[in-house]
């Protein structure tokens, strides 16, 4: 075989193999009832005071699973699917992630569409979202969960603020092209990117 060939069928290879090997039970840490759970503890305990909330999730996060936090997380701007907001990213691995995110003034886009299930945990405001075909919204507020399964997508709607925790397990990789898109083919925002980029592979 053709040098070229062997570096073809080796990156192939380890292209299906990175795919196939990453997102199993085995390898995950956090649990979407976990989330959850923490989720409706912070809204009771902040009495739905936003400011209050978020810092107290990181917190009982932080307490709950104290090796895979980020310590000192940083908020960044996020694009994709042509909804903008802010997140904070708290945990990012291959199969795994956990961010906050919402935003101040609104937005509406496309989910995406994964080899991952999502976990989208409603802390402050509503998420209204519907699936091709569907002639209702479906409305989620503070405490609600929306699941969103692998290899699904939907349209979704932040009407006005708000803000959620995201959990994500899966094969994380295949989210990466979902999360930078927007950025190198419309806002250009290279410094939003180049923060995004290097908090998720640092952790």
């Amino acid at each position: 075989m053709p040098v070229f060939g062997k570096g073809a069928f080796l990156a192939a290879f380890l292209a299906v193999a990175m795919y196939a090997g990453i997102g199993h039970d085995s390898q995950y840490v956090f649990s979407a009832e976990k989330m959850q759970q923490i989720a409706r503890e912070s809204i009771a305990e902040s009495k739905g005071n936003v400011d209050e909330m978020l810092p107290l999730v990181v917190k009982k996060l932080a307490t709950e699973y104290p090796d895979f936090i980020i310590p000192e997380p940083q908020w960044l701007f996020n694009n994709a699917g042509g909804a903008m907001g802010s997140m904070l990213v708290l945990h990012c691995s291959l199969s795994e992630y956990v961010i906050i995110f919402g935003t101040a003034v609104g937005t509406e886009g496309h989910t995406g569409r994964f080899l991952a299930h999502d976990y989208f945990t409603i802390l402050h405001g509503e998420q209204w979202a519907a699936s091709a075909g569907q002639l209702e919204r479906s409305v989620y507020k503070p405490g609600d969960q929306h699941y969103l399964p692998l290899g699904t997508s939907k349209q979704y709607k932040m009407p006005e603020d708000c803000w959620a925790l995201e959990y994500a397990r899966g094969n994380i990789i295949s989210m990466s092209p979902f999360g930078v898109l927007d950025t190198l083919t419309s806002t250009m925002d290279v410094v939003t990117l180049g923060q995004t980029i290097w908090v998720s592979a640092k952790w």
